[in-house]
């Protein structure tokens, strides 16, 4: 069983960063795929970064490649999302995921969301 926690979000203005992280409890954090998810209003949940349990490998969704980076740290049960070069069109509440399967799913825990706000 794996919890997840997702403090920050918040608000920034077109072109700034931000940076996401997930606090994770529970034994098992190193064995998970860990993964970002967001969803958009009026929109479906999408898959926007993931990385292996080692944090060997990290896949990026295309909109996001290059602007965005993943990041874990199994010592401290965590998982970051730094983004960079915001866009409006990445406004949306995003999710931290936990999954056993692969980088892209099935996502087996879930995170309450956080709301990120990127202004033109």
């Amino acid at each position: 069983q794996v919890q997840l926690v997702e403090p920050g979000g918040g608000f920034v203005q077109a072109g700034g960063s931000l940076r996401l992280s997930c606090a994770a409890s529970g034994r098992t954090f190193s064995t998970y795929y860990m993964g970002w998810l967001r969803q958009a209003p009026g929109e479906e949940r999408e898959f926007v970064a993931s990385i292996s349990s080692s944090g060997g490998d990290a896949r990026y969704a295309d909109s996001v490649k290059g602007r965005f980076t993943i990041s874990r740290d199994n010592a401290k049960n965590t998982v970051d999302l730094q983004m960079h070069s915001l866009k409006p069109e990445d406004t949306a509440v995003y999710y931290c995921a936990a999954g056993s399967r692969g980088p892209f799913g099935p996502w087996n825990y879930w995170g309450q969301g956080t709301q990120v706000t990127v202004s033109s």
